[in-house]
């Protein structure tokens, strides 16, 4: 059974203190992003629709203490696991009580984020570029 967008709607308005949110339908859940770096995700893994929020190694530990669940899903009859969690049930309430673990899930996507290399000019690129001149012989 697909997640509603209505649920989808009311996650991105919970999370809208981490800035502008986009829900996109995705592998039949879905991803919530801000600034193109993926926040939250929406799945049902058996336990209902749930909002997880992304975290990272230093954050883990908050929504731990909460006793919020680890994203854990069977691949091949093993567990895998991904660096998101359950919401707290309060935060579901508000935007006010979202706050605090919008910011995390926020800072967890920044950390994530890979840095952006500059591209190696294509082939198209560099046609109609004069070679360079072969190198010097080396000397005996």
């Amino acid at each position: 059974m697909s997640i509603d967008q209505s649920f989808a709607d009311y996650s991105c308005e919970l999370l809208q203190s981490a800035g502008p949110c986009v829900a996109r339908r995705m592998f039949g859940g879905w991803g919530i992003s801000v600034d193109g770096m993926t926040i939250a995700i929406l799945a049902n893994l058996g336990d209902g629709d749930t909002l997880w929020l992304k975290a990272s190694d230093e954050s883990r530990h908050r929504f731990e203490a909460e006793g919020c669940a680890r994203f854990t899903y069977p691949v091949q009859g093993q567990p895998k696991s991904m660096n998101y969690y359950s919401t707290p049930a309060e935060a579901m309430e508000s935007p006010a009580l979202m706050l605090p673990w919008a910011r995390l899930a926020m800072e967890a996507a920044l950390q994530a984020r890979k840095p952006v290399r500059p591209k190696a000019p294509t082939k198209k690129a560099t046609r109609g570029r004069p070679k360079p001149p072969p190198g010097r012989p080396k000397a005996a």
